[in-house]
């Protein structure tokens, strides 16, 4: 959140659930609840390209792509600690209430 924007993210995977394919989600859900705006925004930007995916898919930890000035050992705690439960109850949001196919995207605007 900011002055000007707010920004929140829903996970609709299209696979199953499992630890292995949750790097990312589980990431950007532990960045969301434990770093400021700007470490976060910096984060974020670098979870999203796709040499990143590739590499924690190489076996990479997800600790050796912090940014600088980010909250490692908070952030690491509550990675280790983030369940699947919360993103299969995100899965399940985008497919029962806001009726969203296995992995389709959206976007959903509520201005203030």
């Amino acid at each position: 959140t900011s002055s000007h924007t707010r920004i929140g993210i829903l996970n609709n995977p299209s696979s199953k659930i499992k630890e292995d394919n949750t790097a990312i989600a589980r990431g950007i859900l532990a960045a969301f609840l434990t770093q400021n705006n700007s470490n976060l925004k910096s984060f974020l930007s670098k979870l999203s390209k796709e040499e990143t995916a590739k590499s924690l898919a190489a076996g990479t930890k997800i600790i050796k792509l912090l940014t600088p000035g980010m909250d490692g050992d908070t952030f690491e705690k509550k990675y280790n600690t983030l369940g699947l439960d919360l993103i299969k109850t995100h899965q399940m949001f985008c497919q029962e209430v806001l009726k969203l196919l296995p992995g389709q995207m959206a976007v959903i605007s509520n201005g203030r």
